[in-house]
């Protein structure tokens, strides 16, 4: 067992340092258009203790994690840069800083010991978590979900023989918690408590180590119980009672519920848990106060899209405090969202973080992308080009105007690659055919087959097995054992794209060649997506005329909107065959061109607008101050209705300053061939499309400067917005 750590260390250590992701939407809470709001002044402190473990020790029985110290980064940039905690106020505990003993020491001495009545405290834990045997049998199973230090291994001869465990308990969470002296405290933990044996799923690493009725807490977890009841006055009885009636103190929020996985997932280059990414990338956008029960409810639908169905965040607070309607981390956040920081200077170079970027965007915000600086008031102040991303660390060069380390960056140019690709993982699953399939999916254009485990894929190829098939009992339209499809990186189903038992991998890849292109032209469109950093004043409302009479979803540009009322939920759910409506509304003094497009469950793409395939470009314009209904029944002779395939219809609007000419003529020449004259078309190859669509959209951003393997998207000159909803 390590030594306990000194208060000295700790002074030391301090302040030496979460339909693929991307926001729906609703997921970027309006909250105000006071972008001048201020960090809350004042005499109480922000604490911080931030606790991430990849590095558990190789011994075969549980794997190490790839993400857990990025965790603790996300956090610390977060809470500095968004949230007012100064650096030498949080405590960082990383890989193997984080045993036992340490967490518990660093516990005690920096949020026990520090915090007064009204201050702010925090606790994060990213790593493995899993279950022992709860005597007291607060739960049915009578198991108590754990927090895994890095040095708390299993029994050498686990699993044959059981035996106890070095973890933390969700009991000494407990008496940690209620002897922390100020009600203002969050506990986050990105860890599943589900003990199961599973390790990975698709892509992903499973933050769970083994457990269950085998293990028992060790003699020092329990010792160290009683210490605290002691401290505290507490019998057996009523330490029991309390923790049966709900959580001590504050709120405490989890990546899942108790018997989920969550994810240690690849993104772009770098891995990070599903939910802490989601988590902090969503705080960074907000611009104004972010409740506790607005920010998980927003945040837990996007992490089911990232990372895999199950993963469902929750959060509890002390019974009876309202906790739930308070500010996240019970402190207002800076007003003027931002999508980075500088965090260092040298000479005219800077190294900023990219914590406030969407997921789906990382890959635009390398070489030829700029942001500019913002004061508290949002107003510019100086530029920054990138010529460089590694992770969320990006390098860039300050130009015109010096800025200060600490400056917040909001994006004023993304750099999309013209040579984007779709990245495919090749499952285990196809055996000795891996590399036939790595040759078949090689021969499509832009299709990138990669090796699982070794960084982000946008779907997986792989052979339903009997095993697997077998676990999605229960859910409908399962594809035949031994049939050859497409999987999320989580191992969710991509409808459509199974073929018959027995199937070739050869003639697999080729029945899903179009299938494959329609997924690329997605990607390719979704990298334009821009509601929280367009400048433009674009809104878009969904109805369901004849199940509701008030709005079903909206979309709209968060900096660009003035007085708007907030985004409904995403993902409502509809039967098929029922109509819809969109409204989408240009708030500017000028015109804009605009493109609606809509992907179904299976990867397929439709043109919505512009649907008058013999007209001119100015059948693509939305005028100034105006709005369109889509359809409109007094000029449309067709209408929108939810259609098979069941599963999540995804709508994409793109409204730009600038003509869609290359968009709108390849089109017309799909239409031609097709034989349609007006209506919605769907497309066989939407890739031509998303190709001039960005080189639409982005001709007027191009500079001198600027390389040729980069189209650079200015948010001043493009909205791009989506909108989902399930078709069931």
């Amino acid at each position: 067992m390590s030594p306990r750590i000194s208060r000295r260390h700790f002074l030391q250590a301090a302040g030496t340092t979460l339909a693929a992701l991307g926001w729906a939407q609703a997921d970027i809470l309006y909250q105000g258009d006071r972008y001048g709001r201020a960090l809350a002044q004042g005499t109480s402190r922000k604490l911080a203790l931030l606790v991430g473990i990849n590095a558990y020790p190789k011994t075969g029985l549980f794997p190490p994690l790839n993400g857990c110290v990025t965790d603790v980064e996300l956090q610390y940039h977060l809470l500095v840069h968004r949230f007012g905690f100064k650096p030498s106020n949080i405590i960082k505990l990383t890989d193997q800083q984080a045993t036992r003993e340490a967490i518990l020491t660093a516990f005690e001495e920096h949020l026990v010991k520090q915090a007064n009545p009204g201050d702010v405290a925090v606790f994060h834990f990213s790593g493995h978590g899993s279950r022992v045997v709860d005597p007291d049998k607060d739960f049915p199973d009578g198991l108590n979900g754990t927090l895994v230090p890095v040095d708390s291994p299993l029994p050498p001869k686990f699993p044959r023989e059981g035996g106890p465990v070095d973890d933390i308990t969700g009991h000494t969470l407990f008496l940690l918690g209620k002897a922390v002296p100020t009600e203002n405290f969050t506990m986050v933990l990105d860890s599943c408590h589900s003990g199961g044996a599973k390790r990975t799923q698709g892509n992903f690493v499973i933050r769970a180590r083994d457990g269950g009725n085998s293990l028992t807490m060790s003699e020092a977890e329990q010792v160290y119980q009683e210490q605290w009841l002691s401290k505290l006055d507490l019998s057996s009885r009523e330490f029991i009672q309390q923790r049966r009636a709900g959580i001590a103190k504050g709120v405490a929020i989890a990546s899942a519920k108790r018997d989920q996985f969550a994810a240690d997932a690849p993104f772009e280059d770098f891995y990070a848990g599903a939910f802490s990414y989601v988590l902090t990338q969503y705080l960074w956008q907000q611009t104004g106060t972010a409740t506790f029960d607005a920010t998980i409810g927003n945040v837990a639908r996007t992490t089911t899209k990232v990372s895999f169905s199950g993963q469902q965040p929750q959060f509890e607070v002390r019974p009876g405090s309202g906790h739930n309607a308070r500010p996240i981390y019970f402190t207002q956040q800076a007003g003027t969202p931002a999508e980075a920081v500088i965090v260092k200077i040298q000479g005219s170079d800077a190294e900023i973080w990219l914590g406030g970027v969407d997921s789906r965007s990382l890959e635009a915000f390398e070489q030829g992308a700029v942001l500019s600086g913002v004061n508290t008031a949002g107003q510019s102040r100086g530029l920054v080009r990138l010529t460089g991303r590694q992770g969320l660390i990006g390098r860039g060069q300050l130009l015109e105007t010096a800025l200060p380390s600490g400056a917040l960056l909001q994006e004023q140019t993304r750099g999309i690659p013209t040579d984007v690709a779709l990245r495919i993982g090749l499952d285990n699953s196809l055996g000795e055919d891996i590399s036939a399939a790595r040759q078949a999916l090689a021969a499509i254009p832009r299709i990138d087959p990669r090796v699982l485990g070794q960084g982000e894929v946008h779907y997986i190829l792989g052979r339903m097995t009997a095993d697997y098939r077998s676990a999605l009992a229960g859910q409908p339209d399962i594809p035949p054992a031994n049939s050859v499809g497409l999987f999320s990186q989580g191992l969710d189903l991509v409808p459509g794209s199974y073929g018959i038992p027995g199937e070739s991998v050869i003639a697999a890849v080729t029945r899903l060649r179009s299938k494959l292109r329609s997924l690329l032209a997605a990607r390719l469109v979704k990298l334009t997506l821009n509601p929280g950093s367009s400048r433009l004043d674009l809104r878009v409302l969904m109805q369901v005329p004849s199940i509701r009479t008030e709005i079903a979803a909206s979309a709209f540009t968060v900096r660009g909107a003035n007085r708007v009322a907030n985004p409904q939920s995403a993902n409502e759910q509809f039967p098929v065959d029922v109509p819809i409506q969109f409204t989408i509304s240009n708030n500017e003094s000028r015109d804009l061109y605009l493109s609606v497009l809509a992907i179904n469950s299976h990867g397929e793409m439709a043109v919505l607008f512009p649907n008058q395939w013999t007209a001119s470009i100015e059948s693509t314009l939305l005028p100034a101050d105006s709005t369109l209904l889509l359809p409109d029944e007094n000029k449309d002779a067709f209408r929108l209705v939810t259609q098979e395939p069941k599963g999540t219809t995804e709508v994409l609007i793109v409204a730009s300053s600038q003509p869609l000419s290359n968009a709108l003529t390849a089109l017309q020449g799909m239409a031609t061939r097709s034989g349609v004259a007006a209506g919605p078309m769907a497309l066989t190859d939407p890739t031509e499309l998303a190709e001039n669509l960005i080189q639409d959209v982005g001709t007027a951003s191009r500079g001198a400067e600027t390389p040729a393997s980069i189209q650079p998207i200015d948010v001043s000159e493009l909205a791009a917005l989506s909108l989902t909803f399930d078709v069931v």
